[in-house]
């Protein structure tokens, strides 16, 4: 596994990246316009996340910041840290991931069967709350001379890796003609790096994220401040903050829309029961994004928009699908918070 870098741009070799887009005819159809599917899932970890697990590890032995058999720390609701320790792995390290009650056990399975030593914290609300999981992490690297925390929510490898990487892969599996991107936001690292590239061949391109109600960083794009009233995060797993990860760049991001967990739950299995695909969460929210979206008249037939899915559903089965919910998408509009 390592890099190439051509034209500036650069693929990671054999197995992280160069994932597929593919047309959605049914979604396509549904919604009168172009739409493609960014899928993430083809990842060696079945998740975007190897891709800034795999940079923010070089980054740290290419700095001599761990040694040969040390540990990689990270806070993770479960893909990151099934990266970090995969990888850690293969290179001859060890892996701690910090993941928070709501983490699904389908992901905790995962990073057992990957090596992983896991411990589970109250939540994951940032740097500032003793029982986070950012607060643990940091807390075990500082006591371990051979841990090093990879810190995702304020590492700079995260924006770097989508924007080496995603960004141009969207761009040239489009031939270019992209007019919008859709992502959740959780880190920021994956809407901050492919808006930057994306903006940069074409500033015309509308970046869009979505987070669920109670996040905060739908009110800090408007207004670069945060509530003065911040309230619990509608849940769903994988994005929506109630702090702002340093790996979030607003500058290259139009517009953050809010959508409900209750929605987002229908809309998978909307998703599922038209077309046999089983999407992850915050996959999910992505579709009620759009469907919000679409209630506002944003799309136009020959618009190309991209919706990024990061991994698979198969981590949600409990989350999502064991528990049969109402479907009406008729009613089914996401509204801003």
């Amino acid at each position: 596994m390592h890099l190439q870098e051509e034209n500036n741009t650069v693929s990671i070799t054999p197995s992280i990246g160069n994932t597929p887009i593919k047309r959605c005819d049914f979604l396509s159809g549904f919604y009168g316009t172009n739409i493609f599917i960014k899928e993430e899932f083809h990842n060696p970890g079945m998740s975007s996340k190897d891709r800034p697990a795999y940079f923010m590890i070089q980054d740290a032995i290419r700095r001599e910041r761990i040694r040969l058999g040390g540990t990689f720390v990270e806070a993770s609701s479960g893909n990151t840290g099934l990266g970090i320790a995969m990888i850690a792995k293969q290179l001859g390290y060890k892996a701690k991931i910090f993941v928070s009650k709501s983490c699904s056990q389908e992901k905790i399975d995962k990073l057992e069967e990957a090596g992983a030593a896991i411990e589970i914290c109250d939540n994951s609300n940032g740097l500032h709350d003793f029982q986070s999981t950012q607060f643990r992490a940091q807390s075990f690297a500082a006591k371990d001379p051979n841990a090093y925390f990879t810190n995702q929510y304020y590492n700079t490898q995260n924006i770097r890796a989508h924007y080496k990487t995603t960004g141009p892969e969207i761009f040239q599996q489009t031939s270019g003609k992209v007019t919008h991107f859709l992502c959740g936001v959780g880190t920021g690292g994956t809407i901050s790096g492919v808006g930057r590239f994306l903006k940069e061949q074409n500033p015309t391109t509308q970046i869009w994220g979505i987070e669920p109600k109670g996040s905060i960083l739908q009110h800090y794009l408007a207004y670069r401040t945060t509530p003065q009233d911040i309230r619990p995060c509608d849940a769903i797993e994988g994005i929506g903050r109630n702090f702002v990860p340093g790996s979030f760049d607003p500058e290259h991001v139009d517009e953050i829309y809010q959508v409900e967990k209750r929605v987002s739950k229908m809309m998978a299995q909307w998703y599922f029961r038209e077309t046999s695909f089983r999407c992850g969460f915050s996959s999910a929210a992505v579709l009620a994004g759009l469907h919000g979206f679409y209630h506002e008249m944003r799309f136009k037939s020959t618009d190309q928009v991209v919706l990024f899915f990061p991994d698979h559903g198969r981590r949600y089965l409990t989350k999502l699908y064991s528990d049969k919910v109402e479907i009406n998408i008729t009613n089914a509009i996401a509204k801003h918070g």
